[in-house]
């Protein structure tokens, strides 16, 4: 049975900021952008709803880290007591769907009446703040790989797997291979999807970077799209400078419609499904599948009585290419077809744990004009964490709230076992994944090979910097490393290194 209008949870504002100042002390902090963005979706509502809101969820902030937890100041700043209130442990690509998802069951199930919804970064002014403080600067994929380093020591991180820029390589690679794509034919669909997300951001509202790249601008390495992590470049991998925030308003169909919210503003929440990858990457049973993503589309999907068909728009979120290019083909995604409303996380803005908040910004403005429905797959972690949501201009068929989203046994049903991390293998083994690593003129730095022994055990192996024969192996396209053997031997580092066989 449908909800009734007191149980029916819509979105009714929707809000979102770029904070561009030219001194960089008069920058907003993750505090000051998340005040700003509900005062937005507060006056795109009509107003008056913040001061009502009972429930108010925070995306945690990694810039300005001494600020946090920010959930008691943003309601500060706001001049309101809501009795619930909740930050996200971390800032995970998921959290705002995550958080969307869990207001609209409150909702549904009585227990709030109206729910604000935000999160922030400022990590461009923070940047800027510690330039100035210390001299020098460093990039965010930089910052963020020294303070995994901090707090996450060991064998991942020996081999150069810390930053989700140094991780996401092994999908790309991995995947490719599986769906027998040349080097040349993955890069252009990568870049095929992303010349669309450029396309898309330079028409968005609240987009960073507004300037259309080609296929081949995407993809083509040069002085300013220098080489990341094979295959990636510059312009593939999510732009976290920036300082961006955005929220959203949810409340009742039955409060929206009592307080004059006009029946064309209103926005329904379809029901989500989330499923999640083991947070240890090399406890993953493959690289070239995710069965927390196929259940966290292919389920929502099935809540709302909707297949692919019915979907109009869809944001599929894009960290970095491979995670679009998975989704896309779970559900049947035509990669000629946007699969953004915001930009993606290149052009759009890359806030961390943020980003999909634009995207329901950026639906729910696109639903107010045209179309029915929408879907949002948002993913955070390392292609860990899987959450899928629609959004409608109609009563969602499907939609019954208070409903569970946690479809974990189903994933945990769909996995193989993962394979045993062998940490002291040497001698012979086959590439599963493998990505290189650059230094800032585009020189490699160094490797990795993430490869199984001939008892299907998993271990890691450096790529030397030097071994140039190797290097040009894996990236020149001339033939697939995937599946090929080599074989690891330890250096007088204490590493293993791999070198063909």
């Amino acid at each position: 049975m449908p909800n009734d209008p007191a149980h029916t949870p819509v979105i009714i504002g929707v809000g979102q900021i770029n904070d561009r100042p030219d001194d960089p002390k008069d920058g907003l902090d993750p505090i000051g952008l998340m005040a700003a963005a509900l005062q937005r979706a507060d006056k795109d509502a009509g107003g008056g709803w913040i001061d009502k809101a009972n429930s108010l969820a925070v995306v945690c902030p990694i810039s300005h880290p001494h600020l946090n937890p920010v959930v008691d100041a943003v309601a500060e700043a706001l001049g309101i007591a809501p009795e619930h209130r909740v930050q996200t442990p971390m800032p995970m690509g998921d959290s705002p769907i995550k958080l969307l998802n869990e207001a609209a069951n409150a909702i549904g199930a009585g227990e709030i009446e109206v729910a604000a919804v935000v999160g922030a970064e400022a990590l461009r002014t923070a940047a800027q703040l510690a330039a100035l403080a210390k001299g020098g600067s460093a990039s965010d994929h930089n910052r963020m790989r020294s303070r995994k380093n901090r707090s996450a020591p060991g064998y991942h991180a020996q081999y150069g797997l810390v930053a989700p820029v140094d991780i996401y390589p092994l999908y790309e690679n991995a995947t490719r291979a599986a769906w027998g794509q040349s080097l040349a034919e993955g890069q252009a669909e990568s870049g095929a999807i992303w010349s669309l997300f450029s396309k898309v951001a330079a028409h968005s509202d609240g987009a960073w970077i507004k300037a259309e790249k080609s296929p081949g601008e995407i993809c083509e390495a040069s002085m300013d799209n220098r080489p990341i992590a094979f295959p990636y470049t510059k312009f593939m991998v999510a732009n976290s400078s920036v300082n961006q925030g955005a929220g959203f308003i949810v409340t009742s169909l039955e409060l929206a419609r009592e307080n004059g919210v006009a029946e064309d503003r209103i926005i329904y929440i379809g029901n989500g499904a989330a499923a999640h990858e083991d947070d240890d990457i090399l406890l993953r049973d493959r690289y070239d599948y995710s069965a927390g993503m196929e259940v966290s589309l292919t389920e929502t999907l099935r809540l709302n009585q909707m297949e692919v068909g019915d979907i109009d728009f869809a944001e599929l979120y894009s960290c970095f290419p491979c995670v679009p290019k998975m989704a896309r083909r779970v559900i049947g995604w035509p990669k000629d077809r946007e699969a953004t409303l915001f930009g993606g996380l290149t052009f759009g803005g890359g806030p961390i744990g943020n980003y999909m908040s634009h995207a329901v910004v950026a639906l729910a403005e696109k639903l107010r004009r045209e179309g029915t429905s929408g879907l949002l797959f948002a993913n955070g972690g390392y292609a860990t964490h899987n959450h899928t949501i629609v959004l409608s201009n109609q009563p969602v068929a499907g939609a019954i709230f208070p409903r569970s989203f946690d479809y974990q046994a189903q994933a945990d049903a769909k996995r193989e076992p993962a394979p045993v991390v062998d940490e002291a293998h040497e001698g012979e083994g086959t590439v599963e994944s493998y990505t290189m690593f650059y230094n800032r003129d585009g020189s490699p730095r160094d490797g990795v090979v993430a490869a199984r022994n001939g008892q299907g055990a998993r271990f890691l192996a450096k790529v030397a910097g030097d071994n140039e024969a190797m290097i040009a192996f894996l990236t020149n396209g001339a033939s697939e490393p995937v599946g090929t053997k080599g074989l690891g031997e330890r250096g007088e580092d204490g590493l293993l290194y791999w070198r063909a066989a």
